[in-house]
């Protein structure tokens, strides 16, 4: 049997934060494998990428989830008891509850309230100097995606909680205040939450009927248990916080927009055009840089070997730039989706598989959100985008322009 490739360094974790993105697959190049062995959080870790290790990384028949994603993750990210941790029967069960949501009317409604969030911003971009769109985009979402969710939301409470949320996404990846003010974050949010579904559970609170959080707070478990009050707040959470991470995809369309103006017109008023630009943008810039899991049973494959308990972690970006999958990676080519069916094991931006494992049960949601925020850009609105630092560093995770993408001169078109 071939011994997998190994890193020489006692311990990865500080090359890993210092490289971000390309961690993984820098080190795959170097080993000539899409498998290595190495230590994260002095833990050994096996990590791989491609298709074949993607197919291999969602088969729940070698793969669990319990415990596989590091504390510090949990205790910001994605909570504690959420569905992402959760195996067998009993995440069976919570993402069905979650899918339930995930209607094609459901998903309709959110985005006319996005529609119409984003048209009554417009006239109060026009009068401001200039805009930060990143921030505009997390205090948007944010009052979309509660109203939508059935939270109530006062205006004077929209900057806290989308600071709240961001300061989830951005806790995990980080040491130091960033990641402190992440875990402050999750507990006042898990809070606020877990209040509004004990409202809800007694009646103090009537949330529309279907609405996510009726929904989840009257979910009962196989054996007729409602979720414990903090689970509940959890999952409510992993849609409020997904939703609001949009801003970030919306953020990459407008730089490359920006960056192929082309676009702009082939965009203008063609679906199929607008779906090959998104899932282009998924594909191309830096999202969620790896997902996590550990070894159900010791097996052997292509010749490497996966002892019980292991930590593997799969990376997405690096999937998505594989060169075996996509020619020439590091273009960005929308025309490279056009009569191409999305493999569920190539663009797995959120996840591969299905959406019945663990693939993001919020992905249709990002897809439909980015295409009409694509739409506004392109055929609702004209602006200009200024000297400024469009970076992307990919050693930052999660990544953002550093200027957050600023407009200025914003008129409707």
């Amino acid at each position: 049997m071939a011994t997998m490739p190994a890193d020489r360094s006692p311990d990865s974790t500080l090359a890993l934060l210092r490289a971000g993105y390309r961690f993984i697959g820098e080190r795959c190049d170097r080993h000539g494998s899409d498998a290595f062995s190495t230590r994260i959080l002095l833990a050994p870790t096996i990590c791989l990428r491609g298709r074949p290790a993607a197919m291999l990384f969602y088969d729940e028949e070698r793969f669990r989830r319990e415990s596989a994603m590091p504390l510090r993750v949990q205790r910001t990210l994605t909570g504690r008891g959420g569905v992402q941790g959760l195996d067998g029967a009993e995440h069976t069960d919570r993402k069905a509850m979650l899918m339930s949501i995930m209607t094609p009317t459901s998903i309709a409604q959110l985005g006319h309230l996005f529609d119409a969030e984003w048209q009554a911003r417009i006239p109060a971009w026009e009068a401001t100097g200039a805009v930060r769109l990143y921030d505009e985009l997390g205090r948007l979402l944010t009052r979309v995606v509660c109203a939508w969710a059935g939270v109530p939301l006062a205006t004077s409470q929209v900057d806290r909680r989308a600071v709240q949320l961001h300061a989830m996404i951005e806790g995990p990846a980080v040491v130091g205040p960033r990641h402190w003010r992440g875990l402050l974050a999750r507990r006042r949010a898990e809070r606020w939450i877990g209040d509004l579904v004990e409202q809800t559970r007694v009646g103090i609170h009537p949330a529309p009927a279907g609405s996510p959080l009726r929904v989840i707070a009257e979910h009962r478990d196989a054996h007729g248990t409602l979720l414990p009050r903090r689970v509940a707040a959890v999952e409510l959470l992993n849609l409020l916080r997904p939703t609001v991470a949009v801003d970030r995809y919306v953020v990459f369309a407008a730089l490359a927009l920006r960056d192929h103006p082309g676009w702009r017109q082939r965009v203008h008023g063609d679906d199929a055009a607008t779906e090959q630009f998104v899932q282009e943008v998924r594909r191309y810039y830096p999202f969620f840089p790896m997902a996590a899991a550990r070894v159900r049973r010791s097996f052997d494959w292509e010749g490497h070997h996966f002892p019980q308990g292991r930590r593997v972690l799969l990376d997405l970006y690096g999937t998505n730039h594989h060169p075996a999958l996509w020619p020439e990676p590091e273009l960005f080519r929308p025309e490279r989706f056009a009569n191409r069916r999305v493999d569920p094991f190539e663009l797995i931006a959120q996840g591969g598989g299905d959406h019945t494992g663990h693939r993001c049960a919020g992905e249709w949601i990002t897809i439909d959100l980015m295409k009409r925020a694509v739409t506004h850009l392109t055929s609702d609105m004209r602006y200009d985008v200024p000297p400024q630092d469009l970076r992307l560093d990919l050693h930052r995770m999660p990544a953002l322009p550093p200027s957050g993408m600023t407009l200025t001169n914003i008129r409707r078109f």
